[in-house]
């Protein structure tokens, strides 16, 4: 039996499709003690990371590894005073001590808040100033100390600072000082509703927001890794985030961990399809999960195969149906869509068990109450665009679903107005009960009188070879309203022309409906965008 067993109950139909997850679990739960520990003790030779990087050194920690491990740190956090409700920011990359920090603060009851390496000064200052972190833990590598202490001496504040691996100025090194402490740790008192974990928004549409998660949170995740990833019990899954951003979350540790399920890290800086299929060959991975930039590229470099795969999913941004398509046929694989936010677990999938149709979100997760509402805050019909919005139950409460924004209470409480969870998001279901993305709220494109999804209009532009990138925005016109621009980052043997514009805007309008034609298109080198990625749309309306 799989250890998440202990905490939940499965209603599944003749099939085995789960059609309601019901969670049960202590009001002490605590992922650390109740799932590592457990696990660790019952099973400590069972596998739970195997980790590599591009330089061909290799580890494979056992559970009772990173029970060890974790209480080393754990000891080394309480020797300098770290405790209940302490925040430490962790900047580790896809480095193993990772995993040992943030079971380590997990136990602790501190707050882990993980940043990515990618951060510039200004970032971390603005991090800091909002935090007022008690410590940091980070690598030695992508210049990352040096940041840190110019941000230091910008907010002249005073904080506790580790790195890993290395000695670096101005740092005490972790990795030396665990050597030396305890591999025992008496259990400490933390509740499932105090703050565990807090990631920074992608900031796509203004500051980052600081998004708070209680001790419950990893739970929500089992849906995830076993009905969506479909990772399984001495399998090993292979997610490629990093594990700055939230995405660790859902494919680094937690579903994984409670299913059974290693976890395969691979710690790169240069992305290189071959490497990662390399990687998913040498080590026999049994399900994956990347964004969908990462499918486009496997698909133009080529796809080896890969006999040990069973199961790819993706999500983050649009996967375009010929990068689907393609995938597929190289692989006999169905790519498996799914839809989240940082703030709530998964929404939407193609689920197991289920027939995945490409460009779809899937059905809505049994494990949330999902609805999609107009503008007037009712439920909208078939084919009706609405907004994604979660009720929750009697209780008003809803495991998955963040419980705060860092100081920022007024935010939190519009997104929750009229007692539902407003994501923002736009979706329709079709008839079939499949959900299709359309956008943020905020991206709708309104012309001619027209509601336009700008992801539709960049699924058709993605299938044109000469389009690397593109996104699509609304721009004033004073006949429509708004007018359809298409900005592209043109493909490699490709130059930016008016015979192109005209090639592409042909292209793309014979498969619109006329009021989703592309009225206007400008080639640029690159997309603005923010630190994990996303295209800045704002910015993008901004620049006409």
């Amino acid at each position: 039996m799989s250890v998440y067993q202990n905490f939940c109950h499965e209603i599944t139909d003749e099939n085995g499709n789960l059609k309601k997850l019901i969670l049960d679990y202590p009001d002490n739960f605590n992922f650390g003690y109740d799932v590592v520990d457990r696990i660790a003790e019952e099973t400590p030779d069972k596998r739970a990371l195997v980790w590599c990087n591009a330089g061909d050194e290799e580890h494979i920690f056992t559970f009772s590894d990173i029970k060890k491990y974790s209480n080393q740190m754990a000891n080394v956090f309480r020797a300098a005073g770290i405790g209940h409700g302490d925040r430490v920011m962790l900047i580790l990359k896809r480095h193993y001590e990772y995993w040992f920090a943030a079971i380590a603060l997990h136990k602790l009851g501190a707050i882990m808040i993980p940043a990515t390496h990618m951060l510039t000064v200004s970032d971390f200052v603005y991090r800091l100033n909002a935090l007022e972190a008690k410590a940091i833990v980070c690598t030695v590598q992508s210049e990352v100390p040096e940041k840190i202490l110019e941000a230091l001496k910008q907010t002249k504040m005073s904080v506790k600072l580790w790195c890993v691996q290395e000695n670096t100025d101005g740092f005490e090194n972790m990795t030396a000082e665990m050597e030396s402490a305890s591999e025992e740790l008496e259990r400490i008192p933390t509740l499932a509703t105090d703050p565990m974990v807090m990631y920074f928004t992608s900031g796509t549409t203004g500051d980052p927001k600081g998004v708070i998660h209680e001790h419950s949170y990893p739970l929500a995740h089992i849906v995830t890794a076993k009905y969506w990833q479909q990772a399984e019990d001495n399998g090993l899954h292979f997610t490629v985030a990093e594990t700055g951003w939230a995405k660790a979350s859902w494919g680094k540790m937690y579903g994984q961990w409670l299913v059974g399920s290693a976890v395969m890290v691979f710690d790169f800086d240069s992305f290189e399809p071959k490497q990662l299929t390399h990687i998913i060959n040498k080590y026999g991975v049994t399900s994956f999960c990347a964004p969908p930039t990462v499918y486009r590229y496997l698909v133009r470099k080529g796809i080896p195969d890969m006999p040990t795969l069973k199961h790819a999913t993706t999500a983050g941004e649009m996967l375009a149906p010929e990068v689907f398509r393609k995938f597929t046929k190289c692989t006999g694989l169905t790519l498996r869509e799914g839809y989240g936010q940082t703030e709530t677990t998964l929404l939407m999938a193609n689920f197991k068990g289920y027939d995945a149709v490409e460009g779809s979100m899937g059905i809505l997760s049994p494990f949330y109450n999902i609805e999609l509402r107009g503008t007037d805050d009712q439920p909208v019909g078939i084919g009706e665009v609405g907004e994604v919005v979660i009720i929750p139950d009697e209780t008003g409460k809803q495991t998955g679903i963040f419980t705060s924004y860092l100081d920022n209470e007024e935010q939190y409480k519009y997104v929750w107005r009229d007692g539902v969870y407003h994501t923002g998001d736009a979706a329709y279901m079709d008839e079939n009960g499949r959900y299709w993305f359309h956008g943020r709220f905020d991206d709708i494109i309104k012309t001619g009188g027209f509601r336009v999804g700008p992801y539709e209009v960049e699924n058709v532009l993605m299938e044109h070879p000469a389009v690397m990138e593109c996104s699509v925005v609304g721009v004033p016109d004073s006949l429509r309203g708004q007018a359809i621009k298409a900005v592209v980052v043109p493909g490699a043997g490709y130059t930016p022309s008016t015979e192109l514009e005209l090639e592409i805007k042909n292209f793309c309008n014979q498969k619109l409906a006329e009021y989703k034609w592309i009225r206007l298109i400008k080639f640029v080198e690159e997309m603005p965008k923010t630190i994990s990625g996303k295209i800045q749309k704002t910015v993008l309306r901004s620049q006409n």
